[in-house]
């Protein structure tokens, strides 16, 4: 296998569809990624990536953040990654999770969460990121992978992909095609992860 002999375990944060962890789930099921996912948690009760973890045999929880609309309190954080850490989770992998994750799970997980971003990052950070790159007129967007540090998509870089923005290009037909690469590029930065575990 790729990442090596041992199996990591991922933890999967998500807020939404839920579609990169299923390119996650994809990549395992297809003997490209050596790795399972153990425990799936979302701050939205509604969302389907729920539903996918149930639909493949993974355990799913709802975070409680507290009535907070945005914020994702200490309390809330250091009870996740308890339950991360039970779970025996190696890396934590958020998939389109919409909370700024700081300490205490930076300091529980140190170097060990990642994110998928749909920019070239450093450039448009933050949401929506593929609308920005329309407004703006860019060139070209793409995504990015890296590791999560206390600051709003400004971690190291651990792999990106380019895609470009062609004449004509809605939001929507620019972030569709993002999706595409996203699906390919996190298994990817998943092994490049697992082979810097000790």
């Amino acid at each position: 296998m790729a990442t090596g002999d041992r199996k990591i375990k991922l933890g999967v944060l998500g807020s939404g569809s839920g579609s990169n962890m299923q390119a996650i789930l994809d990549a395992i099921g297809a003997g490209s990624l050596n790795a399972e996912i153990v425990l799936v948690l979302s701050d939205n009760p509604n969302a389907y990536i729920l539903d996918r973890a149930k639909n493949a045999g993974i355990p799913a929880e709802v975070i409680d953040c507290h009535g907070f609309k945005t914020r994702f309190p200490d309390e809330s954080q250091q009870a996740i990654a308890e339950k991360l850490m039970s779970a025996g989770v190696d890396v934590v992998c958020l998939a389109g999770f919409m909370r700024l994750v700081k300490q205490p799970m930076l300091d529980v997980f140190p170097n060990k969460i990642i994110n998928i971003h749909p920019s070239l990052l450093p450039a448009y950070p933050g949401l929506m990121a593929w609308e920005q790159a329309v407004d703006d007129g860019a060139q070209e967007s793409g995504c990015t992978v890296h590791y999560v540090d206390a600051g709003m998509d400004t971690g190291p870089i651990i792999l990106q992909a380019g895609v470009p923005v062609i004449s004509g290009d809605t939001a929507a037909t620019l972030h569709a095609r993002i999706q595409e690469q996203e699906h390919t590029l996190y298994p990817e930065a998943i092994k490049v992860v697992a082979s810097s575990l000790s």
